[in-house]
């Protein structure tokens, strides 16, 4: 029987990702020794970067799994040690590319990643649904998706995609968890229970921070933000700290709902951000015979957009009018959102097919580097 070199199995160690960094362990310096027995026991030594890593377990099983299909190998036995400061410290310097103090990846020039805040002028229109359909529908498509749950008094993101999941930290890195292939955090990960949060700006600002520098997010190809209803310190905030996001405005059909969504978008004015589209939710109930009852009206979302293009000069579609589906609201409830439940529901194919609206729009130039010299240079 021919064993494994030392070199085969660190070859097979290479596919196995830590769950959180979506990494080689080889890479983030985790695989702490191997030794090959003469009788095809093969002894990984792997380090974790916290102790009581809550996905020890999965990473146990998939080095397992990696090496038993090693030809020669007759069994693989795991032991678990924990990195000390000094590793920790460069796994968080090797992450973060040297740079020591976090910063706003998305807010640097040349960020390739879009970023989208989900907006709403007043509460009840679906925005929160709206947003992790949006998310998980482009994860779908194979897309690197991060949500970021900035309705701090509101959060109800980590429900809506199914998790019960806590960030790990490692250094001063947060490590989010995952759902649906979304990597998500939410200020409800970080209270117990269902305890209110009772802040004022300046540490709703503080949070939004650290959301967004803090949290190792990858390279990510969307970010959506679902911001608190209204026009108040979390959608400054946003424009302070990522200028170049673009805003989504959710509405509903109903004339009052969409002067309010309005003001919403008209914030772009203000902020010199780029109002992307908007979402009109709630916009007919189909009946069993077919036809079409307007339950909160009609052309709210269509007046919304032909006002916010007047007013910023630019043109704001309409990109889809999403219709009123009760299971959009049972598996938000359930945490396994209507475009994977139920894809070929009417809803379930409008929400995915704005997802794909805004996953391959092109992009511009503002913010990236162009290489090119002035004239007469």
């Amino acid at each position: 029987m021919t064993l494994p070199s030392v070199d085969d199995v660190q070859k097979a160690l290479a596919g196995v990702q830590d769950p959180e960094i979506r990494r080689p362990i080889t890479d983030l310096g985790m695989v702490k020794g191997v030794v090959v027995g003469g009788d095809g026991v093969v002894d990984v030594a792997v380090f974790l970067t916290v102790s009581g890593c809550p996905l020890r377990d999965k990473i146990t099983a998939d080095v397992t799994s990696a090496v038993s299909a090693l030809d020669g190998v007759t069994g693989v036995r795991v032991e678990l040690d924990v990195m000390s400061d000094a590793q920790r410290t460069e796994l968080r310097k090797s992450l973060r590319g040297g740079v020591e103090e976090p910063v706003i990846p998305f807010a640097q020039p040349g960020s390739l990643t879009r970023v989208y805040c989900v907006a709403s002028g007043k509460g009840g229109v679906g925005k929160s649904s709206v947003t992790v359909n949006l998310a998980v529908a482009m994860a779908a498509r194979g897309l690197s998706v991060g949500v970021v749950d900035a309705d701090i008094y509101g959060h109800s993101i980590p429900r809506m995609l199914g998790t019960e999941g806590k960030p790990t930290q490692v250094e001063k890195m947060i490590m989010p968890p995952q759902a649906h292939g979304v990597k998500l955090i939410s200020i409800g990960m970080f209270t117990s229970g269902n305890a209110p949060v009772v802040w004022r700006g300046p540490m709703l600002h503080r949070a939004l921070q650290q959301f967004l520098a803090d949290v190792f997010w990858g390279d990510l190809d969307v970010l959506l933000l679902d911001l608190p209803p209204g026009t108040g310190d979390i959608a400054i905030s946003v424009a302070q700290l990522v200028p170049n996001a673009e805003i989504l405005v959710v509405t509903t059909p109903q004339q009052a709902a969409a002067e309010v969504a309005e003001r919403a978008g008209a914030i772009a004015l203000q902020t010199r951000q780029r109002v992307a589209g908007v979402i009109e939710n709630m916009s007919w109930l189909e009946l069993p015979d077919g036809t079409r009852m307007d339950v909160f009206g009609s052309g709210g979302g269509q007046a919304v957009a032909d006002s916010l293009t007047q007013a910023v000069g630019a043109d704001v579609p309409l990109l889809g009018q999403v219709p009123l589906d009760p299971r959009l609201r049972e598996q938000g409830d359930s945490g396994t959102p209507i475009v994977l439940s139920h894809p070929e529901s009417a809803a379930g194919q409008v929400l995915t097919a704005v997802a794909g609206k805004l996953s391959t729009r092109s992009r511009g130039l503002a913010g990236r580097l162009l290489n090119v010299s002035p004239a007469g240079r």
